[in-house]
């Protein structure tokens, strides 16, 4: 089982034995509660429901408490708050722009749209293989999002800052929220050529906005700030010490940062430019979640991650501000914004690249270059995915989906953009296709190597840099498509 389950385990015997002063100092477990106090509330509502399936998941000493009851139950709170979501993608999918002609509603935007989300791979192996609760999750983002593209402000607003105290990596995404509702809800008008208008600002609205935020927040963290524990909440939710990059690395900059840094200390030894006994040995490849220090290249600290990611969200935010073509362009600077950060941030998740790929698939369907850039980005980062799944009775059932759903994207997606030019050009087809022989070796035969002994982590690694290239590729490829658009809408309008 995943680890996942022991995680959730423990924090429903947290919330539901212990005073909420002791939740966020509770360590008996390893697996210590770590997320925003509107989820630990979400973890006590459930645990008075698993009492009636098995009373001892909510013993707090349990560790590792696997009954079957325990399982079914967690498996069963998955799916029945994923109706949420499901709702979600119904709003979403009554934003969609129908214009497109359609033979049968199999190829109508709106049907492949629901698909799309709803048949999402890494959403479903994350939760209902792997185990936790992202669809919920995602189903209050992709909610907030159609309100925003309904123009009803202040409920998107409100569901953002509830989700933001559920769990707090959605900060990624906040500055494209922010730059939004201040300059189309705040802002009442425009000049004729899309410019502000800066006497159309509205107070009321500002104010209203300041509200929502002001009291989810202090419903949220009133009480540990009434207790005085604010700076242990804090420290539970950003723990910077776990080091850079997560046990596994995730596909971004920092993949292929750490690859080249091991590399280079490899050359080094070899050219005995370097000492190699004062190189901690597998430092970054041992597979722990810890703070390491690089051999070679510049060691990164969460304030450089944090410079990066701001400098790396910057014009995509100024494209929001100065030139923010409605819903659409919200869309663009939402998938930047987590991009970027997915790129950029400080102990990244690999599970963090679909914060990108489900508000993507909304504009897959408008424009044949979006399409193209998400058939890259979902394919590779649904990829990476696949460590996550590392069972051998695991191996068939990943690859199955994972076709299903890749088969389903480019024929869906190839058929609605028919009269247009081919989606991909010919080396991004080779780098997709590449993917195959690369689980081949990873999965069949490096196992079957004596290599799998000394280096275990060699197919992390592969697999990680492989995919970092993708994602990284996709990230420039969607700015270079932003910025071009924002230019050439500029000309058009002088």
């Amino acid at each position: 089982y995943s680890t996942d389950f022991e995680v959730h385990r423990n924090w429903l015997a947290i919330t539901h034995n212990l005073p909420l002063s002791q939740w966020y100092y509770e360590a008996t477990s390893e697996w210590t509660l770590d997320y925003p106090p509107f989820f630990a509330w979400f973890e006590y509502a459930l645990s008075h429901i698993a009492k009636y399936f098995d009373p001892q998941m909510l013993v707090v000493e349990n560790l590792n408490y696997t009954s079957q009851a325990t399982i079914f139950f967690q498996r069963l709170s998955v799916i029945f708050t994923d109706t949420l979501f499901i709702y979600a993608v119904h709003e979403c999918c009554k934003c969609v722009n129908g214009k497109r002609a359609a033979k049968d509603i199999l190829e109508k935007p709106t049907f492949i749209l629901a698909v799309l989300l709803l048949w999402n791979f890494g959403l479903l192996i994350v939760d209902h293989i792997h185990f936790q609760y992202n669809g919920f999750l995602f189903g209050l983002m992709l909610l907030s999002v159609a309100r925003l593209c309904q123009k009803r402000y202040l409920e998107g607003a409100l569901l953002f800052a509830v989700l933001l105290h559920f769990k707090h990596i959605y900060m990624y995404v906040a500055p494209a929220y922010g730059i939004y509702l201040l300059r189309s809800y705040c802002f009442t008008a425009n000049n004729a050529d899309g410019s502000l208008k800066w006497r159309s600002f509205s107070f009321l609205h500002v104010t209203l906005l300041g509200l929502i935020v002001c009291l989810v927040s202090a419903l949220s963290l009133g009480p540990f700030l009434v207790l005085g524990q604010l700076p242990q909440v804090i420290s539970r939710l950003f723990p910077f010490k776990r080091g850079l990059c997560h046990a596994y690395w995730a596909p971004n900059f920092w993949a292929l940062y750490n690859a080249m840094d091991k590399a280079l200390t490899v050359l080094g030894l070899k050219c005995n430019f370097l000492d190699g006994t004062k190189i901690p040995k597998a430092s970054m490849t041992g597979g722990l979640v810890q703070e390491f220090q690089h051999t070679v290249l510049p060691s990164v600290t969460p304030l450089a991650t944090l410079i990066c990611t701001f400098i790396a969200i910057l014009p995509s935010v100024f494209c929001l501000w100065f030139k923010p073509q409605g819903p659409r362009g919200f869309l663009q600077c939402l998938v930047l914004c987590a991009l970027s950060s997915f790129m950029f941030g400080w102990h990244v998740h690999e599970k963090a690249i679909l914060l990108a790929i489900l508000p993507l698939s909304l504009l897959s369907i408008q424009r044949a270059k979006d399409a193209g850039i998400y058939l890259i980005l979902t394919t590779t980062g649904h990829f990476s995915l696949f460590p996550l799944l590392f069972t051998p009775p695991e191996l068939p059932i990943k690859i199955l989906l994972m076709l299903l759903f890749t088969v389903y994207s480019f024929s869906s997606l190839k058929s609605l953009f028919r009269r247009e030019k081919p989606l991909l050009n010919w080396l991004e087809t080779i780098y997709l296709i590449q993917l195959v022989p690369l689980e081949i070796f990873c999965e069949i035969i490096f196992p079957l190597t004596p290599w799998k002994q000394h280096f275990p982590f060699v197919p992390l690694l592969l697999t990680s840099v492989y995919c970092a290239l993708g994602v990284t590729y996709a990230w420039l490829k969607l700015y270079v498509s932003v910025l071009t658009e924002r230019i050439s809408a500029r000309q058009k309008a002088e």
